[in-house]
């Protein structure tokens, strides 16, 4: 769903980064016949919609997540490279190698531009992408090395990396102490056919530290396969000194965006990007516990206010307009609502104003379609909160979609929490003024802070994506009653678990 017109990526949130990166020329993506390897010194000029603009981020954010979760867990460097190779496959790459260039090189500059406002962040950032470089610098040179292709060759090339390859009388001169390099090359063959460069040492710090070099005279003699590491440590100062040039100007950014990219990258870092449906509510023996005779229970209990409001609308008008059905039905499914019980549900309330004939007639296609039944077929995904928040606003009185903490004013907010009973007085104004900065998440976040005391040291409870995904809230609920009632009753009379569903829909 477009959530406004097309946008083009300015220039302004990252023009710093081409001019003053610290390498000239092109790093415009480096041609398909380096494998894609890029430097990003070239200010994109792609037009994105909204959807997009979030979607080519959050890809890029999985990734970098991957990188992190695996570096935290010590992995071999196999199980590293091929497990960061499947997450690239799935989430960077694109059968159109147009496509693929679009997608990496405006999740980078978008990542870069959300990265840049706070020490932390641009730490964080730039650990993971100067991972993320060398496993696809290493792959490009591995490649060359094996298939004796021009790839590595040609990136540095592209890039105007100016090295002085060493003659041959020199290499000739040098032979004996350049082959005596722990892990150069093996033959005479071998050494015969590898090209070596001679860099200032200080550029080599890396090689020389682990002796895999040949130092003299302040120069150090680098094979071709080993510039990898002289190459990584120029990105890493490039891409470092184009992040603190960016937080200079993200205010001005931010303020220029303020409605629409703005708040998106503000909250990017703290984005959800587990499934989409990241837990199923489950009974006992089972079975999805979300049916039409439990929800009712679940959603005084554990729904976000965004699905509550839908959920009274519902009840209150037996009817809901067509994104109303879209978000609540999305989150029903994502929540483990089973087609049969999202049918029956919304026919109970439906019929109370119109008769059953009607309702097959004009409703019961759409809840099909959303289960992947009729139509194209596919596994449509429950709305994340930047969806919803970035969404047509409702219309007031007719419509309950949307979310609360930024399509309602303030004084209907504050009086809906009074009327909830969310948290006391001064939780409740803590809450108004995450909504009044704007910070829709943090308000959402906050509410679920109050009605969940303590939270975070309950056993079982995963508060990751809460404030970011209804669904990651609505488990975090049902999980926390969960265990504060012994493990079973979370919702009324219903015995209810919180268990993984494998193979939940991707956001």
């Amino acid at each position: 769903m477009n959530v406004a017109g097309p946008i083009r990526s300015r220039p302004l949130p990252l023009s710093a980064y081409g001019q003053d990166a610290g390498t000239s020329g092109g790093g415009g993506g480096g041609g398909s016949s380096s494998n894609d390897v890029d430097m990003y010194l070239d200010v994109p000029s792609f037009e994105l919609s909204l959807d997009e603009f979030e979607e080519y981020a959050l890809a890029r954010l999985k990734v970098l997540r991957k990188i992190e979760e695996m570096k935290t867990r010590n992995l071999p460097p196999e199980t590293f490279r091929s497990q960061l190779d499947a997450s690239i496959k799935a989430n960077l790459t694109s059968t159109q190698q147009k496509h693929k260039t679009k997608l990496d090189v405006a999740s980078h500059f978008i990542l870069r531009a959300a990265y840049c406002r706070t020490e932390d962040l641009r730490r964080w950032f730039l650990a993971q992408e100067c991972r993320l470089f060398r496993h696809r610098l290493e792959g490009l040179s591995s490649r060359s090395s094996s298939t004796n292709n021009n790839g590595l060759r040609e990136f540095l090339a592209n890039n105007d990396f100016d090295l002085d390859p060493v003659s041959r009388e020199e290499k000739e001169r040098l032979s004996d102490k350049l082959q005596k390099v722990p892990g150069g090359p093996m033959s005479p063959g071998e050494f015969i056919n590898t090209q070596y460069y001679r860099v200032p040492f200080v550029q080599a710090l890396e090689l020389v530290s682990r002796r895999e070099c040949y130092v003299e005279k302040g120069q150090a003699y680098v094979p071709l396969a080993r510039i990898v590491s002289i190459v990584a440590a120029k990105f890493r100062v490039a891409l470092s000194k184009s992040l603190a040039l960016a937080a200079g100007v993200f205010g001005q950014v931010a303020h220029d965006e303020a409605s629409r990219i703005g708040p998106l990258l503000k909250s990017m870092n703290s984005q959800y990007t587990g499934p989409g449906a990241p837990n199923a509510v489950m009974g006992a023996d089972g079975e999805n516990a979300l049916t039409a005779a439990t929800v009712d229970a679940l959603a005084d209990q554990s729904m976000p206010l965004c699905m509550q409001q839908l959920y009274q609308g519902l009840k209150r008008d037996h009817k809901l307009k067509h994104q109303g059905r879209l978000q609540f039905g999305l989150f029903l499914k994502g929540a483990g609502m089973s087609l049969e019980e999202h049918t029956l549900f919304f026919q109970r309330e439906f019929t109370r104003i119109m008769t059953s004939e009607q309702f097959n007639k004009s409703y019961s296609y759409s809840i099909r379609h959303m289960h992947g039944k009729e139509g194209k077929r596919a596994s449509y995904t429950p709305y994340n909160c930047m969806k919803i928040i970035f969404g047509n606003p409702p219309q007031s009185g007719v419509e309950h979609h949307g979310c609360p903490y930024k399509h309602y004013d303030d004084q209907n907010l504050d009086a809906l929490l009074t009327k909830l009973k969310i948290g006391t007085v001064a939780d409740r104004d803590v809450i108004l003024s995450h909504k009044k900065d704007g910070n829709f998440q943090l308000a959402c976040a906050k509410h679920f802070e109050v009605s969940h005391p303590s939270a975070a040291n309950v056993d079982g409870v995963n508060l990751e994506g809460v404030g970011n995904h209804p669904n990651a809230w609505f488990s975090a609920s049902v999980s926390y009653h969960n265990a504060k009632n012994g493990g079973g009753g979370g919702a009324s009379s219903s015995n209810v678990e919180i268990v993984k569903q494998e193979g939940a829909m991707a956001m």
